[in-house]
């Protein structure tokens, strides 16, 4: 069994039940790289049936062609606008630089952010967070921009979320060995959502809390694949 990154448990209870989640190191994924190739060369021979290999939203995108260099995004004036009222944390910048918001705009559509943003002011008033994402939905959520620990290139660009991750998922798991299920997984430190998976619903529950404290970090572990595995 692999090691744990650094700061993180190797394994977790949950459900009664203790679960491995075991860190696969890798190069830097880069545009152009077939995400196939990447499963078969890091994963194909450390999974084994009864596991579980769940895979980062951002490798997925970066290999759909969906990341773009900041210097080659021009935020119109409404994204710099927004931008200045999301909440930024340590964990991410989310749409709060004006090229994130400027991606969510042409990725969800300049109607549904605006509603969204409405939505956000008001409910902020009486103490509810997570309501501009609730409203602007999954494709707003995944996008990612950089942070100080963002691996370069990615320090100086924008990925979206992936196209059709539950197909992803599903296509994965036929290149495995059998028994072996898949899952595409959006986690930082304060959260994390399955974008798709060959799982059935309560599997997804299940594994939005093995995976809560995001055990592949946050900074340049290098480490965008994991594998759950029974303790």
């Amino acid at each position: 069994m692999g090691d744990a990154n650094e700061g993180k448990a190797l394994t977790v209870d949950v459900d009664g039940e203790s679960f491995a989640r075991i860190p696969i190191r890798t190069r830097v994924v880069m545009p152009g790289d077939d995400l196939d190739v990447f499963i078969s060369d890091y994963a194909k021979t450390e999974v084994r049936s009864g596991d579980l290999l769940f895979v980062t939203e951002k490798i997925v995108a970066i290999t759909q062609g969906r990341s773009f260099p900041i210097s080659d995004i021009t935020p119109r004036l409404l994204a710099r606008v927004l931008s200045r009222y999301v909440v930024k944390t340590p964990y991410g910048i989310g749409l709060g630089m004006p090229e994130t918001m400027e991606m969510a705009l042409r990725e969800c559509g300049t109607p549904r952010i605006l509603f969204a943003a409405a939505v956000s002011a008001v409910t902020k008033v009486f103490g509810r967070r997570g309501d501009f994402y609730r409203v602007a939905g999954d494709k707003a959520r995944a996008i990612d921009g950089p942070t100080s620990g963002t691996i370069p290139p990615y320090n100086e660009a924008v990925v979206l979320g992936p196209e059709r991750p539950r197909d992803v998922a599903r296509h994965l798991k036929s290149l495995l060995p059998a028994g072996v299920e898949v899952a595409v997984v959006d986690i930082n430190d304060i959260g994390g959502n399955i974008l798709g998976s060959t799982l059935d619903r309560a599997g997804e529950s299940r594994l939005v809390k093995i995976l809560g404290d995001n055990p592949l970090g946050q900074g340049h572990q290098s480490t965008p694949l994991g594998i759950i595995r029974a303790a």
